[in-house]
């Protein structure tokens, strides 16, 4: 996550966030958090579209910060408010969701490739075995000619 999106979600000025973040540098390795390449944040700047002309300090001149989820953990310790608290226990409730999808992806990918080695070594037999399943799919969906009353048959 980048340093202004976590700003806003903590109800902080990014630059107070860097400002913390700096003042507590080593518990920030760089595997939890990295500045962007000058590059990359150009590119990311033209995603973005034209800034405004609003007024100083409303855009960043510098590459932001990126926090990996260890990142977003390790900034509730240096930002103590209940809000970036009870933030952060979101924010890490949404990784491990994020994690899951990833997973369930994963075996759902194993699955359909499995499926599709299997395929195709029986192709001959698997479009036998689909065509009685489709034709008994058929069968229950076709229209019954012989339609029974249902119900009591009170003689009117």
């Amino acid at each position: 996550m980048l340093d202004r999106d976590l700003a806003e979600l903590y109800g902080v000025e990014t630059k107070m966030l860097v400002r913390a973040m700096k003042r507590n540098r080593e518990r920030f390795p760089d595997d939890f958090m990295f500045q962007l390449e000058r590059t990359e944040f150009e590119g990311l700047r033209c995603q973005i579209g034209t800034l405004e002309n609003i007024g100083r300090g409303k855009y960043s001149k510098y590459p932001p910060y990126a926090f990996s989820e260890q990142g977003v953990a390790m900034l509730s310790g240096v930002l103590r408010s209940p809000r970036a608290v009870a933030v952060n226990i979101e924010i890490m409730r949404a990784f491990v969701r994020m994690r899951h999808i990833a997973e369930s992806n994963k075996e759902l990918a194993k699955i359909v490739f499995e499926l599709r080695s299997f395929m195709l070594k029986n192709s001959n037999k698997i479009d036998h075995e689909f065509r009685k399943v489709w034709d008994a799919i058929e069968k229950l969906s076709a229209p019954s000619e012989n339609k029974q009353k249902i119900g009591f048959d009170l003689g009117n």
